[in-house]
């Protein structure tokens, strides 16, 4: 099959298995520079190539070289992702050695990708099913793409990554980028349970001193579609970056023009320059994250609150008080039973629940301003945030702030990424998280147009660049903003708190809470038999039937626990690595075996207890 034939049965796979990207290749890698590139013929007979005068693969037998790369992913879990695909050998011999295994391929140069479809037969790769291409631009799909990996084949693992050593050398900033996205993403989970660890207990402590404002404050869908109505309307949304000084002499026209959305750190941002939003929303349940809040005097602003947070923000003098979906169980549980309020996507922080509940009112134009992920200028936040004000207070001549500014820049593990203004800016692991979150929201609604306001921040695709001219091109609509929120509040005073039905929600509401509790105690009660139980067994050598009945008897509290309709409540606060134990040693334990039978006793001791434990929490 000489170069033609290669390309034209490449090139019709690309067509029909990966629409768009072929035209892609060919645009883009015209563009690119063909100069440092050089085509060989290796001793082995198979092309290979070198760039700036060193080799991509090697010159004696690339295809060996490929499937020794191959062999050293094998026996690993999770998807491969191959850093620099080059003339495409090691990929090529992966797909061979595990057919099933994704495989994600991310390749800078498209000029090179052309050449590999010249001069190789790559059908059997293209063919195969669970190959993806990153191609070109920031790799910024690379998030994405492992989530779908991870939904459609079930696993968790982290994705093994496969370095082409040339090619990620020559473009050393670009390939550091990716693979910190690859990072952070495969980092999300351990992020997750160490949030949970720190302020699970919290959580729990607001959601019981607050749980009657389930019953009392309206929900946030009672304000779905309030952009969409006859006219559609833009939304602006205030995130906390430092970006969002540079917009401070547009505010007043911003305000004319939009609905104005802004995060509990934005808003006294927005105050200090007398503008008050519409919404404001609080979703960290956090004492110094209510701080954010001292002294903003905004009686025009909604309050859009989770029912964890910190109890006193709740009652402070906004216009109105809302209440998001619970992200808890407890919550949760008692919101479904009473009202449910309209959830919103939690992606780590209050700007991602910001950009959904900026959805949530139907806009197709969002605004933003602020969300840099990033550190243009070494700056964290806006000037005069309430984080620099509290370093500012709490300096010294032994502590001083650049001391703060130290650990806030390198505590995440920063890198360099593209900028959203071209070139590179400092972010770190943390928040490229975040704007992985937003690049999966904006490419589930691809409808919503995403313009940032600011110039400093990180590039996340999805989010165009805007200037103050396409800006000021908006019509002024605040007469009918404000008409459209005056008419839905309203609605809120007459659907929401007419007595009959405020009756109703107090019934199910206290209906709501017994459950509760009764479930829990039920668990609780369930947890100290099970334990009991299990430390009888364990202080007693008993033979093969005494082990048959302890199995047997434990297996019955185990069917109790799970088909509670509050086990996830119970759960919340259960320590991850006890399951972790428990799947290893209950497997293996049986009737037969002293040794797993002990193992298993000691596991569920210590589940039971952990279990108790969380019971008798969200019971008080």
């Amino acid at each position: 099959m000489n170069k033609s034939m290669f390309w034209e049965a490449n090139s019709t796979i690309l067509r029909k298995q990966y629409p768009g990207l072929l035209e892609e290749i060919i645009r883009l890698g015209d563009e690119q520079s063909a100069e440092d590139l050089k085509i060989e013929t290796a001793a082995s007979g198979a092309p290979t190539a070198a760039m700036g005068g060193v080799y991509v693969h090697s010159a004696r037998d690339p295809e060996r070289e490929g499937k020794r790369l191959a062999e050293a992913a094998d026996g690993k879990t999770g998807p491969v992702v191959i850093l620099g695909f080059g003339l495409g050998y090691a990929a090529q011999a992966l797909a061979e050695l595990a057919p099933r295994r994704p495989i994600i391929i991310v390749e800078k140069n498209l000029r090179l990708l052309r050449q590999a479809l010249e001069l190789r037969d790559l059908s059997s790769l293209l063919s195969r099913p669970a190959v993806a291409f990153i191609p070109g631009g920031s790799g910024e799909g690379i998030s994405g793409v492992l989530s779908f990996f991870e939904k459609n084949t079930g696993e968790r693992a982290a994705p093994y990554i496969m370095r082409n050593r040339t090619l990620t050398g020559l473009d050393e900033q670009w390939y550091a980028a990716v693979e910190n996205r690859i990072h952070s993403w495969a980092m999300r989970d351990d992020v997750n349970a160490a949030t949970l660890k720190k302020f699970g207990r919290r959580w729990i402590r607001n959601l019981s001193r607050n749980m009657s404002a389930i019953r009392d404050l309206p929900g946030i869908s009672r304000f779905a579609g309030l952009a969409a109505q006859d006219e559609l309307l833009p939304v602006f949304l205030a995130a906390a970056g430092p970006g969002l000084d540079d917009i401070t002499p547009l505010l007043p026209e911003i305000y004319r023009r939009c609905i104005v959305v802004a995060v509990d750190t934005s808003l006294r941002f927005l105050l200090r320059n007398s503008i008050e939003p519409d919404f404001t929303l609080v979703v960290d349940p956090q004492f110094w994250n209510s701080r954010h809040l001292d002294r903003c005097t905004s009686p025009h602003t909604r309050l859009i609150a989770e029912s964890a947070v910190y109890p006193p923000v709740l009652r402070l003098p906004f216009k109105g008080l809302y209440l998001c979906g619970s992200q808890y169980p407890l919550g949760s549980f008692i919101e479904q039973r009473v009202d449910p309020k309209g959830a919103l996507g939690a992606g780590g922080s209050v700007a991602t629940s910001a950009w959904d509940f900026s959805r949530i009112l139907g806009a197709e134009q969002i605004c933003i301003a602020g969300l840099d992920l990033a550190f243009p200028g070494l700056k964290t936040h806006f000037k005069g945030a309430r984080f620099e004000e509290k370093a500012l207070a709490e300096s010294g001549r032994l502590n001083p702030i650049e001391t703060w500014l130290l650990h806030a820049l390198r505590g995440g593990i920063p890198f360099f990424a593209p900028s959203i203004s071209g070139g590179q800016v400092l972010t770190d692991r943390r928040l490229s998280l975040y704007a992985s979150w937003f690049e999966n929201c904006f490419r589930r609604f691809p409808a919503i147009r995403n313009y940032s306001l600011s110039t400093g921040g990180i590039a996340i695709a999805g989010l165009e660049p805007a200037g103050t001219e396409t800006f000021l091109a908006l019509p002024e609509r605040r007469a009918e903003i404000n008409r459209r929120l005056q008419a839905a509040c309203s609605r809120v005073e007459a659907e929401f708190f007419e007595p009959e039905e405020a009756r109703r929600r107090a019934e199910r509401y206290e209906n709501a809470v017994n459950a509760l509790f009764s479930g829990l105690r039920q668990i609780q009660a369930a947890c100290e038999k099970g334990r009991k139980t299990a430390e009888q067994a364990l202080s007693r050598d008993t033979g093969p039937t005494g082990r048959e009945k302890t199995l047997a008897a434990l297996d019955e509290i185990n069917r109790c626990i799970t088909g509670s309709e509050v086990k996830e409540i119970a759960g919340f606060l259960f320590p991850p690595e006890i399951l972790a134990e428990i799947s290893k040693t209950g497997q293996s334990s049986n009737a037969n075996a002293s040794d797993a039978f002990h193992a298993y006793l000691k596991s569920s001791i210590r589940l039971y207890r952990s279990l108790e434990e969380s019971a008798e929490l969200g019971a008080k």
